[in-house]
């Protein structure tokens, strides 16, 4: 038998299964994440995420959905990920530069004393070719209408390292919708032919134009109570269809990000996000003998 400790954390809700894999790795990430993600029969999470060797970076982070499924990149996730390689030693910069499957981000941590209180994540410029997002498109798709379960919507669609279709509503009844009746809604927009590699899709109230009330529904984890890359995307759509300034406090059911996206100076362009790492507990589960293979120098 193998020993795996793990820790795990939540960014505004959006809470995940932390390994340090620096050393010897699960052999089969993909099913553990699906065993340990279960909230009945496993810890709980909305998936897991490897902290591992970087050639490029301080860190690597290697993240699986709940579902099993590879997440490019993962706002919240990077948060709590930064926070726990700086206190656990494994980086000493402030910032850091962690490597993810959609490139390398900067990560700027807020402390008192040795304590991280709030990180700042440089997430990098938007993509919005349709085609490079990936939608069934080419251009940019902003206010688009898209036919979704015999309906039509306008969606603007925005990448952040993974993609995204957000939706502006006028009222807040999808907020009122019952568990069931939003994951078949998210469902159909996570599955539809226009997103060749499936989405993430945010549904908007813009209450002014420094604040935006979010509901999210994560291809892989299904609705989860926060999604930091989509409120990057929210925010740059919402500036794209006038909605709102270029700074904004997003909204979501796990507490709120602040989201900017720059115009101009040295990191023109790229959308920043601060908010909150939280660790929740630690603790060890066993797994096979097999299960644990060592990480290849």
């Amino acid at each position: 038998m193998a020993t795996l400790e793990f820790t795990k954390m939540h960014g505004c809700g959006n809470d995940y299964i932390y390994i340090v894999a620096m050393r010897a790795r699960p052999a089969d990430p993909s099913a553990l994440s699906v065993k340990l993600s279960d909230r009945h029969f496993g810890v709980g999470a909305d998936g897991l995420i490897m902290l591992a060797p970087s050639s490029s970076g301080d860190i690597r982070m290697e993240m699986y959905n709940a579902d099993g499924s590879r997440g490019d990149m993962c706002g919240n996730g990077i948060r709590c990920l930064a926070r726990l390689a700086f206190e656990r030693g494994l980086v000493r910069r402030n910032p850091m530069v962690v490597e993810t499957d959609a490139g390398l981000k900067t990560v700027e941590l807020r402390l008192e004393g040795r304590r991280v209180v709030s990180a700042t994540v440089d997430m990098g410029e938007p993509i919005l070719e349709g085609r490079d997002i990936p939608v069934k498109a080419d251009g940019r798709i902003i206010d688009y209408p898209l036919e979704v379960a015999g309906r039509r919507e306008s969606i603007t669609a925005v990448s952040m390292g993974n993609p995204h279709c957000v939706l502006f509503v006028a009222d807040d009844g999808v907020f009122k919708l019952q568990d069931r009746d939003f994951a078949a809604l998210g469902r159909e927009f996570e599955h539809h032919p226009f997103f060749p590699r499936r989405v993430n899709t945010e549904f908007i109230v813009a209450t002014s134009r420094r604040n935006l009330k979010m509901r999210v529904w994560e291809r892989g984890s299904g609705e989860t109570w926060a999604c930091g890359t989509g409120a990057c995307a929210v925010l740059v759509a919402a500036v794209l269809t006038n909605h709102s300034e270029r700074t904004a406090t997003v909204e979501l059911r796990g507490g709120n990000l602040e989201i900017e996206w720059r115009a101009d100076g040295a990191d023109a362009n790229h959308v920043f996000m601060t908010g909150n790492a939280v660790e929740v507990f630690s603790g060890a589960v066993e797994l096979g003998a097999d299960e644990m293979v060592p990480v290849k120098k």
